[in-house]
């Protein structure tokens, strides 16, 4: 009889880290969500009520059940439904209690992966395209998350570890190292241009509305184009409108103002689509779905 060792799973005799390392990434994912919300409520209250996450989840999960039946005839996997009720309800924040945005957030973010879809994809990231409409056309009662860990070095590190290591699993580190590099130079040089504190441009990225961005939106492997060179120059573009959506606002370009609340959600609403029909018209074949 095989003695079992301290790494192994009691009676299996399979390495932990093996049966670990053999667990899908979405799963990963899930955990890596769910360990955001848990972390920025406790550390920063960025939930705003518990009725606002059951309501983004419900609606996320019951489009996703009634959709995926009619449309398709079979019922869809709720993981991704999840992922995108969570990463609604952390990011949109009304400017009263009110609860009608993420219910619509939620039906628009769904509904958009079964309406705007070109050669069997859809080419938007279903969160960013439900909050980039929100801010849009609701600027008046909708805002976004702009919570900062600030200095706690601790939860950043579990944070951004836990978070590049299922980026790695999932094969799309490239695209998030891509694009936080991107950022940075792009912060540094934006700094020398209009000056002011240079830790304010750069430590918005270890707030919770960037860990989801730089992890789930941009990495979203349903709205990210085939080869390897295109994901990282997306990457790059997406980092440099984001710039200019931040210029224009130093420099008070007023009709580009529907744009300043957020402009990472907005550079990505922008280039992702593009950069994706362009991807799936040279393919010139509809996907395996």
């Amino acid at each position: 009889m095989t003695e079992a060792t301290p790494h192994t799973l009691n009676g299996g005799g399979v390495p932990l880290l093996g049966r670990l390392s053999n667990i899908s990434p979405k799963y990963w994912i899930v955990a890596l969500v769910t360990l955001i919300l848990v972390l920025g409520e406790f550390r920063s209250s960025i939930l705003g009520g518990y009725d606002r996450l059951a309501v983004t989840i419900g609606v996320c999960m019951a489009s996703e059940l009634v959709l995926s039946g009619l449309m398709r005839g079979k019922i869809a996997n709720l993981q991704s439904a999840y992922v995108t009720g969570i990463s609604l309800a952390l990011l949109t924040k009304p400017q009263a209690n009110i609860l009608w945005p993420f219910a619509v957030g939620a039906f628009l973010a769904i509904a958009s992966k079964y309406v705007l879809h070109y050669r069997g994809r859809h080419i938007w990231n279903p969160s960013n395209l439900a909050i980039s409409i929100l801010l849009l056309v609701a600027a008046g009662n909708v805002s976004i998350l702009s919570h900062q860990w600030g200095n706690d070095l601790t939860t950043n590190a579990i944070i951004w570890g836990f978070g590049l290591l299922i980026t790695w699993r999932s094969r799309v580190f490239h695209i998030t190292v891509t694009y936080v590099a991107s950022f940075i130079v792009l912060a540094l040089i934006r700094n020398a241009m209009v000056g002011g504190p240079l830790l304010a441009e750069i430590a918005p990225i270890t707030g919770p509305m960037y860990q989801l961005f730089v992890f789930f939106m941009i990495t979203d492997p349903r709205t990210t184009v085939s080869a390897r060179s295109g994901r990282l120059l997306v990457a790059v573009l997406i980092a440099l409108v984001e710039m200019a959506i931040r210029l224009s606002a130093d420099f008070q370009i007023g009709f580009l103002s529907l744009l300043y609340p957020s402009p990472p959600i907005v550079a990505l609403f922008i280039v992702g689509p593009i950069a994706m029909l362009i991807d799936l018209y040279r393919k010139g074949k509809t996907p395996v779905t």
